[in-house]
Parts: C-alpha cells; structure tokens; sequence
C-alpha cells in the first residue's frame, strides 16, 4: 500500500489524507518532517540522497525527511525515520516548522508543512542503502558556502531549509 501524507490547512491543522504520489503530482500542502543532526564539533550528518530514488537522486540533504503517518507525533516519525534511513537514534527537539513550495525538474512539486528537528549524535550511521547513497559530517558554515557556490548538489528543499536552520542557530544559541 502507498504510503499516506496527512494534509494540512496553513496552520497545520489535519484535513485529510492523501497517497504520497499524488500528493507531490498535485501539489497539496501536507505535513513534513526534517532532521538535523550535529556532533560536538558543530557539524551537520549529510546524506545523499539513494541514486535509484524517484526525486533528487544522488543530491545531497539534511541527515532525513520524511512525512509523519497518521497518529504519529512529530518526534516519533523523526527517530522512526532516522532509524530507517541512518541506522540510529537519538533525541529529537522541534525548532521551527514553516510552509515552502519546492517545484522538481520531474514535474513534482514539494508544498510542505515542514517541521525542524535537531539531534546530536557522534557516530558513524549504518545507513540504508535503499534510501542513502553516502554520507559524511561537514561543518556548518562549510555547508552554507558549498549551497550558495554549488546549489545543484544539493536538493531543492534542503536549500531552502537549510537557510532557516542555520539562521535559528545562529539567533539562538
């Protein structure tokens, strides 16, 4: 069965639940989670992303992403997902949460209420080769240089929260 997305009004509020596919074919604001996980040394778990995968493959991205199942917090299916897709867990802490709207080259389009969360951890993942190709720890502002010089490694979305990640801490730490 494909997976359901919760739909949501633009104050997250639930209002249905559509197939995942056809959520992205349509464009429908749904409900959206992403991790950020640093270590002690301030560097961001990048993953990049499988090459097989239908959207944004061999891209790199936040440590994962994912969409929240029915019923599920937004801790939850943050630590169920980077279990799946990183081969670990750890505490999880939402930060901020906001709209965007992503177009991809394939005619699918990103319109997610997207919820933030950070974790640290300090070792190496076991990652998931069906969803993850590589991954590697790279320092904050590193990362912010190589998306303003090199915006095509790098997926449409992670780009865009990346900003609003990186302007949080920097506000608030």
């Amino acid at each position: 069965m494909e997976e359901q997305v919760i739909l949501v009004d633009e104050q997250d509020n639930p209002i249905g639940l559509m197939p995942k596919l056809e959520a992205h074919q349509k464009a429908v604001l749904h409900r959206a989670f992403s991790v950020f996980i640093l270590n002690s040394k301030g560097e961001l778990m990048l993953q990049q992303r499988a090459k097989h995968k239908y959207h944004s493959p061999g891209l790199w991205t936040n440590t994962c992403c994912s969409h929240q199942r029915q019923g599920e917090t937004n801790i939850h299916a943050g630590m169920r997902r980077l279990q799946e897709e990183m081969g670990f867990t750890t505490d999880l802490k939402e930060i901020i949460s906001f709209i965007y709207k992503a177009p991809f080259d394939n005619g699918l389009t990103e319109h997610e209420f997207d919820h933030v969360l950070i974790g640290h951890y300090e070792d190496s993942p076991i990652i998931n080769h069906d969803e993850v190709a590589d991954w590697k720890w790279m320092p904050l502002e590193d990362v912010k240089n190589d998306i303003d010089t090199y915006p095509e490694h790098y997926t449409v979305w992670f780009v865009i929260i990346f900003t609003k990640f990186y302007d949080y801490l920097k506000n608030n730490l």
